[in-house]
């Protein structure tokens, strides 16, 4: 199959005299998830994974994708002649590297521009030109061999009210402008799906597990348009937005529009997050300011309203998980469970708690080897029962009114190795202690992430993902612009300074290819601690209330000070959750939150 539609588009590709063509992941605002309609680079390699990007030549075909896809990569490829290239290990070429080593002078090019953010396009337009070498960007090859393409998605738009969003979309419209004043920008021209959704108070389902619109928004200090299908709003949603002075435009209508701004005006236009056939769009005469989106950091930051309603979810995210455990414990060996009917069980616990939205990302619940895989996702083809032995990585997530929830945990089904317990040991030890950090204001997540990785290190261990993301509010699961690791990516820019109302995971992990894997996250939110003649520190406050399975706990392996923050998270989470269970289980968390 996939070689049938490689031969296919190899084809095309030559008919419109294209030598190489560029698949990567983005739909048209460049999102880390997409659609249906956007799995293109799934359709042309087989490889389902969330990060990627493809390069098809005559010859040969390539995928470059992180670590955290490594071994799902390398089984999804199999039988495909395509050839996985592990990005960041040693001796790797970047998908730069590759195209200047196999593209000579007058050859071209292809890629859809809609689907490359500006910044990677404006890079490889240079490179290219340093090669003599032309870029064909108007073509969606893949379209014209993917017959059964599924629609783009016009999914109902809502308005998420007051009482969740905590601040209304004309006092944030007014506080972009204020932003765009000082900057001396005419235009603001946003594309991220997530920043518009918060922006206006506005909720979709176009992403699955993302609570988006597929939209782009163009701003003057008199002005706002809302480019988005006219069958995703509504009259009554329309009317809703007219009072506050947005007008609804046709979706595609962007383009024409960024094409008619005057010469001479200033542009603010976020060219890591907007694509390459945007940014072309705009005339050569218009003066273009290129930085961060001016909504990216009020978003990341959460206001009263929703750190108050965020614990409310966490609550009831807790109380899903709990049960589950409970059920899990005790009835593995007894009937039969599978990694997905577990997933479904899971899923409905959570589908009890008023307010629930659904899952913010596709549930990961993988047994034993499959573990070791870091972002598995069991299908009816991979999909293996669980035993009375081992352990079970479950990585889920939830989207209420009062905001999103990830954790992941490690459970015991059974008898466990040694090294099991060592290494979820150690895990646990990282976890406890980045939640425990104290720390001057003006740290990043890179000062930080050593705490989580120190119990790995001192063995010569390590994961390969990062620490830690930030968190949206009834949006993406990953959201910028915090996070932790050790090390910068490229296009990542995970580096900015913890502020109060931050949300952000805390995950260390380990996996050990072909035995198990294992990792332990936490939500937390950042708050201000006391403030000392040598500056404000600050501290976070842990949202997740679900307990750590004791049962692979080496408590000989850790610290006085790390068993004390163990058993003090584990009372908080029964004073919070034990209320909402019934009898049986309540006996039961009490034990599973015992002092070590």
């Amino acid at each position: 199959m996939i070689t049938e539609r490689l031969a296919a588009l190899r084809r095309l590709m030559k008919e419109h005299h294209i030598d190489a063509y560029l698949v990567p992941t983005d739909d048209f605002h460049c999102s880390e998830y997409v659609g249906d309609h956007f799995k293109c680079r799934e359709f042309i390699t087989g490889f389902t994974g969330s990060a990627g990007t493809a390069i098809i030549l005559q010859d040969q075909a390539g995928l470059w994708t992180d670590g955290r896809y490594f071994l799902q990569a390398a089984s999804q490829l199999e039988g495909s002649t395509i050839t996985l290239y592990k990005s960041g290990e040693e001796g790797v070429p970047a998908t730069d590297e590759f195209l200047q080593s196999h593209l000579k002078s007058g050859q071209c090019l292809g890629f859809d521009g809609r689907t490359m953010t500006a910044k990677e396009g404006l890079a490889l337009e240079e490179l290219m030109k340093k090669q003599q070498v032309s870029i064909s960007c108007q073509l969606d090859l893949i379209d014209e061999i993917w017959t059964d393409r599924p629609a783009l998605s016009a999914e109902p738009a809502w308005t998420l009210e007051l009482k969740y969003a905590g601040k209304p979309r004309n006092e944030k419209i007014s506080q972009i402008r204020k932003a765009m004043a000082e900057k001396k920008a005419d235009y603001f021209l946003l594309t991220s799906l997530d920043d518009i959704a918060w922006l206006l108070n506005l909720r979709g389902n176009d992403v699955s597990c993302n609570p988006v619109v597929l939209s782009y928004l163009a701003m003057t200090q008199s002005q706002v348009l809302l480019f988005a299908q006219e069958a995703a709003v509504s009259p009554k949603l329309q009317s809703e937005l007219k009072k506050d002075g947005i007008a609804l435009q046709p979706y595609d209508g962007i383009y024409a529009y960024a094409a008619g701004i005057p010469q001479g005006k200033t542009v603010w236009m976020d060219c890591s997050s907007a694509n390459y056939t945007l940014k072309r769009a705009l005339s050569g005469q218009t003066v273009l300011f290129n930085e961060t989106n001016p909504t990216q950091l009020p978003k990341a930051i959460k206001n009263s309203v929703e750190m108050a309603n965020v614990k409310k979810a966490h609550i009831k995210d807790g109380v899903a998980l709990t049960r589950f455990i409970y059920w899990l414990k005790q009835n593995i060996g007894k009937t039969e469970i599978t990694e997905l009917s577990a997933s479904a069980k899971l899923e409905a616990f959570r589908a009890e708690g008023e307010n629930y939205q659904g899952p913010s990302f596709d549930p990961i619940l993988s047994y034993g080897t499959h573990a070791a895989i870091v972002h598995y996702s069991a299908t009816p083809e991979t999909d293996i029962p669980l035993k009375p032995h081992g352990l079970l990585l479950a990585d889920t997530g939830g989207q209420y009114l009062e905001g999103t929830t990830d954790v992941t945990r490690t459970i015991v089904l059974g008898e466990t190795t040694d090294k099991e317990k060592e290494f979820f040991t150690r895990v646990l030890r990282g976890n406890l202690n980045l939640a425990a950090a104290k720390f001057l204001y003006g740290c990043n997540g890179r000062n930080l992430d050593y705490l989580a990785r120190e119990p790995l290190w001192e063995v010569g261990e390590d994961y390969n993902h990062g620490t830690g993301h930030g968190v949206g509010y009834l949006l993406n699961v990953h959201e910028g612009p915090q996070g932790f690791r050790w090390k910068s990516l490229p296009n990542r820019n995970e580096v900015a300074v913890f502020e109060e109302g931050m949300l952000t995971s805390d995950e260390p992990g380990f996996y050990l290819e072909g035995e198990f894997g294992i990792r332990h996250e936490n939500l937390m939110l950042c708050k201000k601690a006391e403030k000392r003649p040598c500056g404000q520190f600050m501290e976070f406050d842990t949202l997740t209330l679900v307990p750590f399975d004791l049962e692979a706990v080496l408590a000989d392996q850790m610290s006085e000070k790390e068993r004390a923050l163990l058993n003090q998270y584990h009372k908080t989470v029964f004073e919070k959750i034990s209320p909402y269970l019934p009898e049986e289980e309540k006996a039961w968390l009490r034990e599973a939150t015992r002092e070590i």
